[in-house]
Formats: C-alpha cells, sequence, structure tokens
C-alpha cells in the first residue's frame, strides 16, 4: 500500500479556484481501479494551505494516477494557484491497523 500526503501553500486570491479545482481532481480520482483513499482538506488553522492524503492499493494504482488526465491537468494549473512550495512526502505501508478512540 503507498501512502501520500501533500500539503500546498494556496495563494490567497486563488483560493476558490483551488478549492474547485481540488475537488474536481478528488471527484475523478475516487473513481479510479486500486484507489483506497483520496481526499483534500484545508487546513483548520490556515485556510489556505490544502492537504492530500491519498492512499493506493499498489504502485501501479499510484503510477495509473500520476499519469491520469485529471492529475496532469491539475498539476499544469499548480504553478498559478501556489503560494510557496508544495510538500509531498510518499509512504510504503505494508501493515494498516485500525485504532479504537
Amino acid at each position: 500500500m503507498i501512502v501520500v500526503h501533500a500539503t500546498f501553500p494556496i495563494d490567497p486570491e486563488q483560493r476558490e479556484e483551488a478549492l474547485e479545482r481540488a475537488s474536481d481532481l478528488v471527484d475523478a480520482t475516487q473513481q479510479e481501479a486500486g484507489v483506497i483513499d483520496y481526499e483534500a482538506n484545508t487546513d483548520v488553522q490556515d485556510p489556505n494551505v490544502l492537504r492530500f492524503t491519498e492512499v493506493y492499493e499498489d504502485e501501479d494504482a499510484f503510477a495509473a494516477h500520476s499519469e491520469s488526465e485529471h492529475f496532469e491537468a491539475f498539476e499544469a494549473e499548480l504553478p498559478d494557484l501556489l503560494a510557496g512550495e508544495p510538500e509531498v512526502v510518499r509512504f510504503d505501508v505494508s501493515d494498516r491497523t485500525e485504532l479504537e478512540i
């Protein structure tokens, strides 16, 4: 399983556009084969920070997403939406355990 956590500082003047584009990306990605979970959320302390949490079954699913039309379109629009450098971290996970809270 592959988990990706991506953080994007969004230009406040482009916030609504960024949220719309992120919503489109999430909608399309959630339909892809091999995607376990794909979410985008804003930070509660800074509404101009957009965070993606992505979970894929395997390398093939991750690669297919990275080469999808909707991802490539979002990636092409990013420079106009950002207010700084994004941070993207990949985790290769071998086990998953649900925790009780």
